[in-house]
């Protein structure tokens, strides 16, 4: 749970907000929790997971989670949670495995009429503000749906601005791309510019994660059940103790430990998988697995296992202290896991949110 010091800050800082928003498929709450610091308040959250309910409540003061079928709720219903302000943001990230490269395009994906979904409730609202995150495939593989949500924004006055960003760029530890979309009925809006873009400037894996417990492969820190590391098989652990620290991969094993997938020609560009991270750079980017070996260079840069969940999370720019399952339950590793990877970057969400309220001071 948030301390009290934090979550009085984050009351106090959007109390009086001009800003008040609701955030669509809000998730374990990245998004939410970067608008709430950059002062705007957040009335609501919608998701289906209701595994998230726990994470986005506990971490999210006054924001209240609904589980919430986009897809079929009435947009007055949605309208209705939003509280007294000046002026309203529907904000959200649609799911994005129907444009991702693992699904390379795959309509049949239910996930791929959300965002048509999204256009559909800002129709029937016509909010003063909307805000949109999502993976940069989006605008090629899903692109007739990308097309028509911006259509729709046109239709409706909106003035438009939307670009794939380096999230990198905006203080989070990682080399992650994303497609932001800013809109607004009040006048011309822009995608921030990152205070980072200079590579010396770029938060490394080093400064996020060097400061926690040392683990061993399936140990569980005593004092934060999150930093947990994901049990290797034995032949598993011999190969991360046989890739090289900071950077090293599969390149380096002896014969033995090299997988068949590797051997084949098709295979030797992998370079990532079983990998190390580097201490001195920005990590990868973070998916719903990066808590195995096996699924990327999520191999830690120098102790043998694959990094730990609080780690991830720390990439993923959440704040040390950020809850994302109840301590009296057995932690589910595969939900927390995911809902990290889900994330919208909670300091790429705070530079977003710094925007639209620059925005609309200067209107």
């Amino acid at each position: 749970m948030v301390s009290s010091v934090v979550e009085n800050r984050l009351r106090q800082i959007t109390l009086d907000s001009p800003v008040c928003a609701v955030d669509l498929f809000c998730g374990a709450g990245g998004l939410t929790h970067g608008l709430m610091q950059a002062g705007i308040r957040v009335d609501a959250g919608l998701d289906i997971d209701r595994q998230a309910e726990f994470a986005y409540s506990q971490n999210n003061p006054g924001a209240l989670f609904l589980d919430w079928d986009v897809g079929r709720i009435n947009p007055t219903s949605i309208e209705n949670l939003f509280g007294e302000c000046e002026y309203r943001l529907l904000a959200g990230c649609a799911p994005c495995q129907p444009f991702s490269k693992l699904t390379n395009g795959l309509r049949e994906h239910q996930s791929w009429d959300l965002l048509n979904q999204f256009g559909r409730i800002v129709k029937n609202i016509k909010p003063e503000l909307v805000t949109m995150e999502n993976v940069p495939e989006l605008a090629n593989r899903g692109h007739e749906v990308f097309s028509r949500f911006v259509r729709t924004l046109e239709r409706l006055k909106y003035w438009i601005d939307w670009r794939v960003v380096n999230c990198d760029h905006y203080g989070v530890p990682q080399s992650r791309k994303r497609l932001v979309l800013l809109a607004s009925r009040l006048g011309e809006i822009s995608i921030p510019d990152g205070r980072y873009k200079t590579p010396s400037k770029r938060r490394t894996v080093r400064q996020t994660i060097s400061g926690l417990p040392p683990l061993k492969s399936g140990e569980q820190h005593p004092s934060d059940s999150l930093h947990v590391a994901s049990q290797l098989s034995e032949m598993n652990l011999r190969r991360i103790q046989a890739t090289p620290h900071d950077g090293g991969c599969h390149r380096d094993w002896p014969d033995e430990l090299v997988l068949e997938c590797h051997r084949k020609e098709s295979g030797k560009g992998y370079h990532s998988i079983y990998g190390r991270m580097w201490w001195d750079k920005p990590a990868p980017t973070m998916t719903t697995l990066c808590t195995g070996i096996g699924n990327g260079r999520f191999g830690h840069p120098e102790q043998d296992r694959s990094i730990s969940l609080r780690e991830a999370a720390l990439i993923q720019s959440f704040p040390r202290g950020y809850d994302f399952w109840p301590q009296e339950e057995v932690l589910n590793r595969g939900a927390v896991s995911r809902m990290i990877g889900n994330a919208v970057p909670p300091k790429l969400a705070k530079a977003i949110g710094d925007a639209i309220i620059d925005h609309v001071m200067t209107v």
